[in-house]
């Protein structure tokens, strides 16, 4: 791949190549996906990216450890990365390395977590010390093995999975929200709370446990993300043709996105996207849906 030249300087040339799995049934509304990067950097040089507002991961790294922040969180030199759910964007730098992958959905984070989501939202952490991530340090020994095959990996996230999996009681609560913020019928707080049959006290209970945010904070970023993902995928689209429709104008578009992304539009189109436009890319192109592009399902 040819370098590229932003602002008068030479990017180094990488390769990144995208692998997608999908979870077995028995986790259904649990991941996004199990997911495999290769990147390949020349010259033992770096890229930097900008990764989007989005639900609670992990990943874990061979190769090149990332250079990463979210807000006041900075982690470097781990192989094993943990982030709670966002909706401000993680900056980060990595050299040639091999990543895998697994994105929380909030029924996951229900089943997997035993932490408020709002007291980890917009974090970044070493997952092998922090006490809410430190059960999946286990899947670094295989996920980090340069010499395991991708089965055998695969096949090591879902029997850890299964071990760590415990059910919880609000899990219909928290499948019925997160649908209603998917479909992005709902501009008011008790619009949505009635559509999920429930009080606002009990709807704002949820959405700050197992998702992060509150229910208003949550629909501005669900509408943020789908402007986001259209103009992502759609190359040569401007803001106002990938801007949704229930912005009011530009102006307030342009405050949102610099509230999420901490940056104009202008500033964001301007730079180079060398993770993340190939990952949205790459999974578009297995779903064939830009929801699921940016970590949001559509079931």
């Amino acid at each position: 791949m040819a370098g590229n030249r932003k602002g008068g300087v030479d990017e180094p040339d990488y390769k990144v190549r995208s692998h997608f799995y999908t979870p077995p049934s028995e986790f259904d509304g649990c991941f996004t996906t199990f997911y495999h990067m290769t990147l390949q950097v020349e010259d033992g040089k770096t890229v930097q990216d900008y990764l989007q507002p989005e639900w609670s991961n992990i990943r874990f790294f061979s190769g090149d450890q990332p250079r990463a922040e979210i807000a006041g969180s900075r982690v470097t030199g781990a192989c094993f990365n943990a982030t709670g759910p966002s909706s401000l964007p993680c900056r980060f730098e990595l050299g040639t390395s091999e990543m895998w992958g697994i994105g929380l959905l909030p029924l996951g984070w229900s089943r997997f977590i035993d932490a408020d989501a709002h007291g980890l939202a917009n974090t970044l952490w070493d997952g092998s010390q922090h006490s809410a991530f430190a059960k999946f340090d286990s899947l670094s020994k295989v996920l980090c093995d340069v010499e395991a095959t991708p089965e055998e990996q695969v096949a090591h996230i879902v029997e850890t999975m299964n071990q760590l999996m415990r059910h919880n009681r609000d899990e219909p609560k928290i499948l019925r929200v997160h649908k209603a913020l998917v479909d992005g019928a709902y501009l008011a707080v008790k619009d949505l709370a009635d559509a999920c049959g429930m009080s606002i006290r009990t709807l704002e209970r949820v959405c700050r446990r197992y998702f992060g945010f509150t229910p208003k904070r949550l629909m501005r970023r669900q509408r943020f993300i789908r402007s986001l993902t259209t103009f992502m995928l759609h190359h040569g689209t401007r803001w106002t043709e990938a801007m949704d429709a229930e912005y009011h104008d530009q102006a307030q578009f342009t405050r949102e996105f610099h509230e999420f992304m901490t940056m104009n539009p202008s500033e964001y189109a301007a730079l180079d996207h060398p993770i993340l436009s190939s990952f949205m890319e790459a999974r578009a192109r297995v779903w064939g849906s830009a929801a699921q592009a940016l970590d949001v399902p559509t079931n």
